[in-house]
């Protein structure tokens, strides 16, 4: 018993820096690695945006799925009943067995290589969020690793948000500003970040343009430099 509880701890021991966007993204290409997937997606329910709306913390999917996927498709997958807590059995998902999905979003998930899914239920900080991670061959993923990475994606998380409420008072952005800079700093164009955000182009614009007030930064490189040094995104 002693060396399974030790087998078990020395990976979470061994993630204690997960206090930025960007580690946070090492840190589930990590578990991606561990349990087999190829990509994750790690949002939250965005009430403020409406129903059938998610906040994208971080991801590896490519910019084209989630164009033809959407944010309705993802919250679809989360709201469907398919999702696990710690310690629940994980279930496997697919395009051709998930009704709740519609033709296009079936469509989409297979086009970009997601055919098997799995759907977890994160609770850190007081805070609830999911996590998908998929694959582009049915029986690639783990589903015996999977219990260890939800421990695992539970403690990294927890670890990201204490670390953005330290940070919060050297953080001058709205939550949008902060988005909009993170989407920039992966490469993202103004109409790509709107498609995603649900906004239009010039609302982007202005929205960096604030980010860019507020660091006195001199442009978007200067502005992402600064909130990346500072931990915001």
């Amino acid at each position: 018993m002693l060396a399974i509880q030790t087998t078990l701890a020395a990976p979470l021991h061994a993630e204690r820096s997960v206090t930025s966007r960007a580690q946070l993204a090492r840190f589930l290409r990590g578990i991606c690695l561990d349990i087999g997937a190829d990509h994750y997606i790690l949002v939250q329910p965005s009430v403020e945006r409406g129903p059938k709306s998610v906040r994208i913390i971080s991801s590896n999917w490519v910019f084209d799925a989630l164009e033809d996927f959407g944010s309705e498709g993802i919250a679809n997958l989360i709201e469907s009943g398919n999702t696990t807590g710690v310690g629940e059995r994980p279930q496997a998902l697919t395009p051709e067995t998930s009704p709740f999905l519609s033709t296009r979003e079936r469509a989409g998930l297979v086009e970009h290589g997601h055919v098997e899914l799995y759907c977890q239920k994160l609770s850190a900080c007081g805070t609830m969020a999911f996590v998908l991670f998929s694959s582009h061959i049915s029986g690639q993923i783990q589903p015996t690793a999977l219990t260890l990475a939800h421990m695992k994606c539970c403690y990294g998380l927890a670890q990201f948000f204490k670390s953005n409420d330290n940070f919060a008072a050297n953080d001058p952005l709205s939550e949008r500003e902060r988005e909009c800079l993170l989407w920039v700093s992966e490469g993202k164009t103004t109409d790509e970040v709107a498609l995603i955000l649900g906004v239009s182009a010039n609302t982007i614009n202005s929205y960096i343009a604030n980010a860019i007030q507020k660091f006195g930064a001199n442009n978007r490189a200067m502005a992402i430099a600064t909130a990346i040094r500072s931990g915001i995104i």
